[in-house]
């Protein structure tokens, strides 16, 4: 199916009626059979029977949910142009495929590609500001290459520089790096944002504080794999905290592996914690940690990882949270012989974690994050007629974490402007993505050779033993899974 439409054209005043609108307001109020009025970059008005300007373009929403954009805050972009490559990876073998072995052959180029594929599958899935965690930048020239794909694009994208061929303590203090964020960020601009991304190993020289420094100096935020099972644990949190790095601008991604006390110094120092379920459950980071979060009232922000192995949207990563936090709510309690019978985490924090959870710990709870007068206009409608699974409609919040998928986001409106619009990117070239990427895949078959690229796809599988069975009552043999002759 063709993606692509002629562009509405930029400024002309949106309105969606009829639908049922989440607010993600601070009292979460749920409107029915309600409008949103976006006039320029702003949204102008909620409620029912809102009067449009004339001329608008008017929506119909009705039957469908209109929330605000969701915001990812962790997610390796320019990995994109390799999408689901490593299905069968453990977070072993990503980083030695990445950090050790093939990482280091991406051009530029590739860079970009990577970026561009991300940021329009981004917009098309309903997510309008992600984080780009981009530790792919080895050169500024490959800096440059990521920041050009994000603004070739027109959603809402923060670029978080990071180089894992180098430490941070070299890539951070170089003038090159210095010279790029002044020449690529010279101000503020709520359409591209910049943070720096590195880990701390818990080296007892900690070697990051160079970095830390840098940071502190530009005024930029750090962002951080943290409580990485194998990778990064509570000694890196520990020299943070004990020169006084900790801050409430600090994103500790997937922090699945740490003891209370690291929880409690993130807590203490208001930091948050970008939670990758996909990734945590597949990968081995460490169990998805919303369940200990919660304990230490930890804001909590969603995120996606890496399109290497999983999905591009903030929809699996809701259902894929609330299926792992309940999971472990009934294993603890089996645990000491008792039953859940209500459950904690509710649909709707996880609707807010996808959203406002995310504009918190990007500091933009003033632009985005809720549907409210006066803030930026990131708006989503979640609508598909020929969808058996939209209706009936009777638990928002349980609809959107539970039921929607990517193919019913509807209309997505960026800033003010429309980039999707019945279910087809609007003004967005596809195709010139395509070609990118197609560049990319066909270079690294080049560098890897046919034989490396199939082997990376399809690591050793280890050994399956199976116990030995007691009881012969009968004749299926269960090793081998067939009848015995």
């Amino acid at each position: 199916m063709n993606t692509q439409s002629e562009p509405i054209e930029p400024g002309r005043p949106v309105v969606l009626r009829g639908g049922t609108v989440l607010t993600m307001n601070d009292s979460h109020d749920v409107l029915g059979d309600a409008d949103v009025l976006v006039v320029g970059e702003r949204i102008a008005g909620l409620g029912p029977r809102v009067e449009a300007p004339e001329g608008a373009l008017e929506i119909d929403a009705s039957g469908g949910i209109v929330m605000p954009g969701m915001i990812d805050t962790h997610r390796h972009m320019w990995q994109t142009a390799l999408r689901g490559y490593g299905a069968d990876w453990t977070l072993a073998q990503y980083f030695v495929w990445f950090y050790i072995e093939w990482g280091k052959i991406f051009r530029p180029e590739d860079v970009y590609a990577g970026n561009l594929l991300s940021a329009i599958e981004a917009l098309d899935a309903g997510v309008t500001t992600t984080v780009d965690w981009s530790h792919g930048l080895q050169t500024v020239d490959h800096a440059d290459a990521a920041v050009d794909a994000l603004q070739a694009v027109p959603g809402r994208f923060i670029l978080a520089y990071g180089n894992i061929q180098q430490g941070p303590w070299e890539w951070a203090t170089s003038p090159d790096f210095r010279s790029f964020v002044s020449r690529r960020f010279p101000g503020s601009d709520d359409m591209l944002g910049f943070q720096m991304a590195f880990d701390v190993t818990g080296d007892p020289e900690f070697p990051e504080k160079a970095a830390f420094e840098v940071a502190r100096e530009l005024n930029v935020p750090v962002t951080t794999h943290a409580g990485v099972w194998g990778a990064t644990n509570d000694d890196g949190i520990r020299l943070m905290h004990e020169h006084g790095f900790m801050t409430p601008e600090n994103i500790y991604v997937h922090a699945a592996t740490l003891e209370p006390d690291s929880y409690h110094r993130i807590a203490a120092t208001g930091g948050s914690v970008s939670v990758s379920t996909e990734s945590e459950q597949s990968a081995g980071q460490g169990y998805p940690p919303t369940w200990r979060l919660r304990q230490h009232a930890i804001p909590v922000s969603l995120s996606m990882d890496t399109s290497v192995w999983w999905s591009g949207d903030l929809f699996s990563a809701m259902r894929g949270t609330l299926g792992a936090d309940r999971s472990r709510e009934h294993l603890e309690a089996h645990a000491r012989q008792e039953t859940v019978t209500h459950h904690p985490l509710r649909s709707q924090q996880v609707v807010d974690w996808a959203t406002r959870g995310g504009s918190h710990a990007l500091r933009l709870d003033s632009s985005v994050g809720s549907l409210e007068e006066g803030k930026k206009a990131d708006v989503v409608l979640i609508k598909n007629d020929d969808s058996p699974v939209m209706f009936p409609l009777l638990h928002p919040y349980g609809h959107v974490a539970f039921q929607a998928q990517r193919g019913d986001v509807h209309t997505v409106l960026v800033n003010g402007r429309v980039v999707k619009h019945a279910h087809r990117l609007v003004g967005i070239e596809l195709a010139r993505a395509r070609h990118a990427v197609e560049q990319t895949v066909e270079y690294a078959i080049s560098q890897l050779g046919e034989e490396a690229w199939t082997k990376g796809m399809n690591p050793d599988i280890p050994e399956t033993k199976v116990l030995e069975n007691p009881y012969t009552y009968t004749e299926w043999d269960a090793g081998s899974a067939q009848w015995k002759q």
